[in-house]
């Protein structure tokens, strides 16, 4: 299986929290989705399958592209690679941009699968983030999309925010559990460096984020989830039967993938790389590229070869993440060794279950995934 990302890096505002790269001013947006066409083109062989599983429009907001840029790069991608008759194919959305107008037009093209960026049902947790959308547009937005046939759906929330009682978390999450929403992808509120967050707690304007209660949060997350008949399959999402991300499980699997646009990255088995995070640097390195300039891949992307010991690390750090787990199975023998020397501590502990060669994060364990992962990295 192969996959398809498509960075879209682009705007209304920003949120206080966000680190992803993107723009607020939409001036060069027709000329960067050329760009993202030219290099479709010209880097289409760079998946040895050409046969794709999944396509996934991120950003920024995708939901911002116009009817002509969404119809260029459909016709650019079915003209460079094969979409497998069951492909998922996603667009990101914000919730106010989920018209009548924006959903016909979708439906109407190749897209099956929304990703509605919703964070929180309740104003103060909106205003905290600088979210684009208020409570009544995150409410309305889901039975919108599903009235126009969007069945296939999957909502991102955040918790642990300052603003955010454990009695608005559970309204959250339940909120979607009654609407049927068939997956969520939730995630700790992260402050990450040199955001407007990071900013606004150095500076005191903002509360600090205690990592108590995210973790509170996440562990009644975990069992309202499971009540509900949701597959925990990865730290921070969740499925009901038959409904697991198929774009995101290939990142978790090592299957291979393009990322094309600004920012994004690719990995084909060997080697990670990824682009340029600066629009106007991105669209002239793709001018160069196109015609010929030597110096125009240096200056598109950077390339990160991976040795053995990345390889076995990258697995780690992924499968731990996952339902599935690792087996040692797939381990070279040095690893092998290493691993089954290093990883009883942690079952010891209940944090890991052993069963047949795969080992698998319990409850308690998901909690410290990172941790757990960083003690298991070969490091000789």
């Amino acid at each position: 299986m192969s996959g398809l990302y498509l960075h879209i890096p682009f705007c209304k505002q920003a949120c206080h929290y966000c680190d992803f790269h993107f723009s607020t001013s939409m001036k060069y947006k027709g000329e960067v989705t050329q760009a993202i066409v030219q290099e479709l083109i010209l880097r289409k062989d760079y998946l040895e399958n050409k046969h794709l599983s999944s396509v996934y429009f991120g950003g920024g907001t995708p939901s911002l592209l116009d009817e002509e840029e969404l119809a260029v790069l459909f016709e650019t991608i079915k003209a460079c690679f094969v979409l497998d008759a069951d492909a998922e194919i996603t667009l990101e959305a914000n919730p106010d941009d989920i018209t009548e107008e924006n959903l016909a037009r979708w439906q109407a093209s190749p897209i099956n699968r929304l990703s509605i960026g919703i964070q929180s049902f309740a104003d103060a947790d909106l205003t905290y983030m600088n979210r684009a959308h208020n409570a009544v547009e995150a409410r309305r937005c889901i039975a919108m999309a599903q009235s126009f046939g969007f069945k296939n759906l999957t909502v991102d929330l955040i918790y642990g925010t300052p603003t955010m009682p454990d009695l608005t978390w559970e309204n959250n999450v339940r909120t979607l559990i009654d609407a049927g929403v068939p997956h969520l992808s939730c995630y700790a509120l992260t402050v990450e460096p040199k955001t407007a967050l990071a900013y606004q707690i150095k500076t005191g304007k903002s509360q600090e984020v205690e990592e108590e209660q995210a973790a509170r949060q996440f562990e009644m997350l975990m069992r309202w989830l499971g009540d509900a008949g949701y597959e925990h399959y990865e730290i921070s999402n969740f499925a009901l039967p038959g409904h697991r991300a198929v774009h995101n499980s290939n990142y978790w699997l090592a299957s291979h993938y393009l990322g094309v646009g600004p920012s994004a990255h690719s990995f084909n088995g060997h080697s990670r790389q990824w682009n340029i995070a600066n629009n106007a640097k991105y669209l002239k390195s793709i001018a160069a590229l196109k015609e010929d300039q030597e110096e125009a891949t240096e200056g598109l992307y950077e390339i990160e070869k991976l040795s053995p010991v990345d390889q076995y690390n990258e697995y780690i750090l992924t499968g731990l993440r996952t339902s599935w787990g690792v087996t040692t199975d797939k381990m070279a023998a040095p690893f092998k060794a290493y691993f089954i020397d290093s990883i009883h501590q942690f079952v010891n502990k209940g944090l890991v279950f052993e069963e047949k060669s795969v080992f698998v994060l319990t409850k308690e364990g998901r909690l410290l995934a990172d941790r757990i992962a960083s003690d298991l990295f070969f490091s000789g």
